[in-house]
């Protein structure tokens, strides 16, 4: 739509931009009411014992010596702890003197947050922000160019300066009448300055065409503040023109299955992003612009459930975690427009300190749209299977009386949104327990980014489940894909057959293909066959299995032991020689861990030659 066909559709609003979260003269009912509801008690009492906790500590500083870590060691931890705590104090401090305005200490510290994430150098990271004019050219000023150099530092508008700028549209919408008017008119400033301003006038922005969370987050945010502070509907028009454009390059990221391949963190953090953005829209148009009646929007929001096997356990193929809680505010909002949107158990609801980024969104709809009649309503994940025919992921739950057993396995290609080289990697879980394994993202470091980030175990073919043909792993770029062959799914059975021969550089190698056959019964069975076929015979093939539980090598089947089932792996003794490696990578938070490859060599490779391993819970 054109900035002309917007603005005919924002004139159909009779409200105000302080209404999009309450409706008029509500706001300070339903928080009195929020405080004293037993349902959202367990809530409160997290917000309200990290607020009691920050009050004692001191303000961190984000000083100079800090900044310059990433430029100077392309480490970001050090500098983004500092900055992430910053962001809990800012919504920690807003939540707690809307839940208790009576409570003046809190009004106080969160004055001075606001006054020091407005002082900030940059609202971005450095890891973001490091190719600015400031920190690549000598300063050249004159009285006829300075007041376009005065931009200087809000030039750049990545993840988090977008994030900061929504949230303090919306801190200002909810406490307005309780901020000092000083305040009030420096969050103004600094929302234009560093965001309105440089959006319009300093881009266009790579992510602006980008297919993967960027475009919403970015997008989205800035979208979501504009609704709430732009009076000037010519200007909001023009906003939310580009805003809209970017959100449909966004969503040419996902194809008809709805899956994302960057993996269900960053479902969540993109999706979400669109979500909160989509709401205001559709409350500043009266409805007229409803993003969510479109089809695609809805196979993407049941991706969520697809992407768990038991508990809090992920299919966590990409920079993704192992382990994740849900949610719950955007799951409540997303079932009401789609009833098929699965409702989980209670038991997996993200705290409030979980998020480590502390997005205050989604902190905030983590309260404002939890519906306690849903609530009793969540189930355990049943059991399913899903094939999802774009990202070629197969993914099975399967329940009976021994308990909830997952088997999922991945196609694709290897230049897929924060990529991994896996193709054909797969995972398998009991209980909760993963006995074969997806390490997840990293540390998240200059280097991880850049040409070494294959070097890195968890992103290296070396560090999943694929093999190792002549000393090759696989290699990145789209062209090093999966060929599916066949995808079979019957009841007690399911199958998925793929030729990974492309994924690897060696010309010798001809072709090899890799079946998975899901045998569904009592103690499941998951039967892999690797057949290859080379042009001449090769030096050596190694089939690598990666666990995070210290497998057992002392009987004649391998056994990964886990609380209440165990993994066992049987294999052919006259032709397979196994092995197990202790390895160590880094993981997101920066918490060093050990993880074993359990590495089975071809005795007698041959020119033609196939290996078959069976895997059994018990």
């Amino acid at each position: 739509m054109n900035q002309n066909q917007i603005k005919q559709l924002l004139s159909k609003y009779s409200g105000d931009s302080s209404s999009l979260l309450f409706s008029p003269g509500s706001q300070d009912g339903w928080w009195m009411e929020l405080s004293l509801a037993e349902s959202y008690r367990p809530m409160i009492d997290e917000i309200r014992l990290e607020a009691e906790q920050l009050l004692t500590q001191p303000a961190p500083d984000l000083s100079f010596s800090l900044f310059r870590i990433f430029g100077e060691s392309g480490s970001r931890l050090e500098y983004e702890r500092v900055y992430f705590i910053m962001r809990k104090r800012l919504n920690t401090f807003t939540l707690m003197s809307l839940l208790e305005p009576e409570r003046e200490d809190y009004v106080e510290a969160l004055q001075e947050t606001i006054w020091s994430v407005c002082n900030e150098y940059t609202w971005c990271l450095p890891a973001h922000a490091g190719t600015t004019v400031e920190t690549t050219q000598t300063a050249q000023y004159s009285l006829d160019n300075y007041l376009g150099a005065i931009q200087g530092n809000a030039s750049v508008i990545d993840l988090f300066a977008a994030e900061t700028g929504f949230a303090l549209s919306e801190v200002l919408r909810l406490m307005e009448n309780r901020l000092p008017l000083l305040l009030r008119n420096r969050i103004t400033h600094e929302i234009y300055r560093r965001i309105f301003w440089p959006y319009l006038h300093q881009g266009p922005f790579t992510w602006e065409t980008a297919t993967h969370n960027w475009a919403a987050v970015c997008a989205g945010s800035i979208g979501s503040a504009a609704l709430h502070m732009m009076k000037d509907e010519d200007d909001l028009a023009k906003i939310l023109e580009r805003v809209l454009g970017t959100l449909d390059s966004y969503l040419e990221g996902f194809e008809e299955d709805g899956a994302t391949t960057e993996g269900y963190g960053y479902w969540y953090y993109g999706f979400g992003f669109f979500v909160f953005f989509a709401d205001l829209l559709k409350k500043r148009t009266a409805g007229c612009l409803n993003l969510f009646s479109n089809e695609k929007i809805h196979r993407i929001a049941l991706f969520q459930q697809k992407c768990f096997m038991t508990g809090s356990s992920v299919v966590n193929f990409s920079d993704s975690m192992p382990e994740s809680h849900i949610h719950m505010g955007l799951t409540h909002y997303l079932n009401r427009i789609y009833p098929d949107v699965v409702i989980p158990d209670m038991a997996l609801r993200t705290s409030y300190t979980e998020d480590h980024c502390n997005r205050w969104a989604t902190a905030l709809r983590n309260i404002l749209w939890f519906q306690p009649d849903k609530a009793s309503l969540g189930e355990p994940w049943g059991q399913a299977t899903y094939y999802l025919n774009d990202a070629e992921w197969l993914i099975s739950r399967y329940a009976n009386d021994e308990g909830v057993f997952c088997f999922a396995a991945k196609g694709g290609h290897n230049n897929e949104p924060h990529n991994h080289n896996d193709v054909g990697h797969f995972i398998m879980n009991a209980q909760g327990e993963t006995f074969l394994a997806d390490l997840g993202s990293g540390m998240y470091t200059k280097s991880y980014f850049g040409a070494e980030r294959y070097s890195y175990l968890c992103n290296g073919s070396q560090g999943h489940s694929v093999p190792i043909i002549n000393g090759h792993l696989q290699k990145e770029g789209a062209a090093h894909r999966a060929e599916v062959l066949n995808v079979a799914l019957e009841k007690d059975r399911e199958s998925m057959r793929l030729n990974l021969a492309a994924a690897y550089e060696d010309e010798t190698l001809l072709s090899l293909e890799r079946s998975f056959t899901w045998c569904k019964k009592e103690h499941p069975i998951l039967l892999l066959e690797d057949s290859y076929q080379f042009s001449e015979v090769p030096e050596g093939i190694v089939e690598r299995f990666v666990t995070c539980l210290e497998p057992d090598l002392s009987g004649e089947s391998i056994v990964i032991p886990g609380k209440e089932q165990r993994l066992t792996i049987g294999y052919d003794h006259h032709t397979l020689q196994p092995h197990v490696q202790s390895l160590e990578f880094t993981d997101h938070f920066g918490v060093v861990k050990e993880v074993f490859a359990i590495d089975f060599t071809l005795l007698q490779p041959e020119k033609i030659c196939k290996i078959q391993l069976s895997f059994q819970f018990e």
